[in-house]
């Protein structure tokens, strides 16, 4: 007979699968094509990382998983779940000191979010605010990872 798991054995292997979900999806939405099983896949990893993230996260896990839903949501061309996400990640990020790179996120998911709802001023505004924190970006590795998520978010204009 197998052991009952301790809570902190629960709250350990939750962090776990949050974090496996969340690294999945953002794996896809770096993707500049996916196959529609990989689209669904994206979306259900995003929701996963959301649903443990929600049980053993922090308010800052919070926003990213909500960010990362409306990144998704954007990459699908569905603009109302995109905004409603975007809407419960933002003020985090807008209203905290938080680290450059997630300011550029920030600004990044803002402006992919804008594109799929066909709002150019505000796709073209946070577009670009996205690239002036990447250029401040000292990290060579942190840049990387936004290059990748700015590559896939339509340019404004086009």
């Amino acid at each position: 007979m197998a052991e009952k798991p301790t809570p902190e054995d629960i709250a350990l292997w939750q962090r776990r699968l949050a974090s496996q979900a969340n690294n999945r999806a953002w794996t896809l939405a770096e993707t500049p094509r996916r196959s529609s099983e990989e689209d669904e896949e994206m979306l259900q990893a995003a929701y996963a990382a959301m649903y443990f993230w929600k049980i053993v996260g922090k308010p800052s896990n919070h926003a990213h998983a909500a960010q990362l839903l409306a990144h998704v949501y954007a990459l699908l061309k569905r603009p109302a779940p995109a905004a409603y996400y975007l809407s419960k990640s933002l003020p985090y990020f807008m209203q905290n000191d938080c680290a450059p790179s997630e300011l550029a996120f920030a600004h990044a998911i803002a402006a992919n979010v804008a594109s799929a709802e066909g709002n150019a001023e505000a796709h073209a505004r946070h577009y670009s605010q996205a690239q002036a924190v990447i250029a401040q970006v000292a990290n060579p590795e942190e840049r990387e990872i936004l290059d990748a998520t700015l590559r896939v978010i339509p340019a404004p204009g086009l």
